[in-house]
């Protein structure tokens, strides 16, 4: 996996949004709208697919196409979204696995 500079993607988000003036368009409400989109296509790509259909879904090269690509328009629209409201993504992931394992701690003799 390549390291990734989160910062430096949305940048190039927001230069890519404002070199076509689309930042009015770009509120909170609307980005998590098409967020929510997104993620729906990319939900529809698995939606009738059996348990073991979709853990071979990438071995077709046009549907791990359609899976990569609406994988990117989610993560996309999130970091778009978190840089309109000055959310650190990272930041916020650590943050919900550090409350997840106090949440959920590991069962005794695991």
């Amino acid at each position: 996996m390549s390291e990734l500079d989160v910062e430096k993607l949305q940048r190039r988000l927001a230069e890519f949004a404002a070199a076509r003036n689309w930042q009015p368009y770009h509120t909170p409400k609307n980005l998590v709208a098409a967020l929510s989109v997104e993620a729906s296509e990319l939900l529809e790509i698995f939606q009738w697919l059996t348990p073991e259909e979709s853990d071979r879904v990438m071995d077709d090269a046009d549907t791990a196409h359609r899976v990569t690509d609406e994988v990117a328009d989610v993560l996309a629209y999130l970091l778009q979204f978190c840089e309109v409201l000055g959310i650190d993504p990272l930041a916020a992931l650590d943050a919900k696995i550090d409350r997840n394992e106090r949440r959920f701690p590991v069962p005794e003799g695991s």
